[in-house]
């Protein structure tokens, strides 16, 4: 399907047989139709490019081409800020970030087109089935949170945006190199002279440089969702991504970026840092290490705006919003841990009981 560029994007795909809508099959590189049950293969268009980077630069500058910009219907969340793609008929739906109903106008965003995505591997039935068996690890969750998740509400299938950079970097750096040693001394330790054996360490100066390049430095561009979740989803296989194609997200939402590219690659910086300064101490190499400075010159910044498979479900439950994500991909589930106050108090009183038997035992064994 040729995507138009700047023009606003529908993901539905009309079944050739009934008229309905097809969706995308999860863990397989075809369409599907739930209400005949005709399906069709997603064939990429002749001369589809490999996966391209971005010129970071000229991004920030406004000069990507105008096929790398698209607009899309995005309806935003009033209590957590999600903006999620829409079709044009769609004017009130609940947020699948947090469950707050949302009634407004379908309004449109135009942003930097996905260059990439990671279709789902995982349908809802596997999704719906790690994260029932992960709430049934959680003894101290309430039993009614637990049978009011499984009652078999729907989960929202959501492609979450997120940034890759890449960069060659070069760093000069100054700083110390430690060599321990030790000394023998004589002391004297309950009125007899003993020797022992002190550490000592021998400073001296090192300077030198290190370079790296960075490959797909991954940052979530999303707020919707604490990251604290998104990170702990970690890993992913991004060998594993697609060229963007619209039918990959037939039958599911995406969410648009709310992470501007330039403040996601300050994220990306501090994590080359910390690598860079691991690579600095390596260099200087002995026992020790201190760093005084490190000046890194970047070269090559590029990026892309890519989109990951999440499955999740908000549900409220007395009064109170809990919210589940599922990697669409592996399976790895993240999520609220309520409390069971009930429980927390019986297990108290339980290993109070134990602590006291088990010290009546060893008091009348005595």
């Amino acid at each position: 399907m040729q995507v138009v560029p700047t023009s606003v994007q529908d993901h539905r795909f009309p079944c050739d047989q009934c008229g309905a809508d097809f969706r995308f099959a999860a863990g397989e590189n075809t369409l599907i139709c739930d209400h005949c049950g005709n399906t069709q293969q997603i064939v990429e268009p002749s001369g589809t490019a490999a996966i391209q980077e971005l010129d970071f630069r000229a991004a920030l500058e406004a000069r990507l081409p105008e096929a790398e910009i698209e607009e899309t219907r995005v309806l935003a969340c009033p209590n957590c800020g999600a903006q999620t793609e829409f079709d044009a008929d769609t004017h009130a739906k609940e947020c699948p970030f947090c469950a707050t109903p949302v009634v407004t106008d379908t309004g449109t965003h135009r942003h930097i087109k996905p260059k990439a995505v990671l279709p789902f591997q995982l349908d809802e039935r596997a999704a719906k089935a790690a994260m029932n068996g992960w709430l049934g690890s959680l003894w101290f969750a309430p039993n009614g949170l637990k049978d009011y998740a499984r009652k078999g509400r729907k989960m929202q299938g959501i492609y979450v945006p997120y940034w890759t950079y890449d960069a060659g970097t070069a760093s000069r750096y100054s700083g110390q190199r430690g060599d321990d040693y030790y000394v023998t001394r004589k002391v004297r330790i309950d009125g007899k002279m003993r020797t022992r054996q002190e550490r000592r360490t021998r400073w001296s100066a090192a300077s030198g440089r290190v370079s790296r390049f960075f490959d797909d430095v991954l940052v979530l561009a999303s707020k919707s969702l604490p990251k604290r979740f998104t990170d702990a989803l970690q890993p992913w296989d991004l060998s594993y991504l697609e060229p963007y194609l619209p039918e990959f997200l037939a039958g599911f939402r995406a969410e648009g970026y709310t992470v501007e590219l330039s403040d996601g690659f300050t994220e990306a910086r501090h994590y080359m840092d910390r690598i860079i300064e691991r690579d600095v101490r390596m260099d200087i190499g002995g026992d020790r290490q201190r760093v005084h400075n490190i000046d890194t010159q970047l070269s090559d910044v590029t990026f892309k705006h890519i989109l990951l498979p999440v499955w999740l479900a908000a549900y409220k439950y007395r009064g109170e919003t809990y919210r589940f994500v599922v990697n669409g991909q592996t399976g790895r589930v993240q999520g609220e841990r309520p409390y069971s106050a009930w429980k927390i108090a019986f297990a108290v009183i339980v290993g109070a009981i134990v602590a006291g038997a088990a010290g009546y035992a060893i008091a009348i064994n005595q």
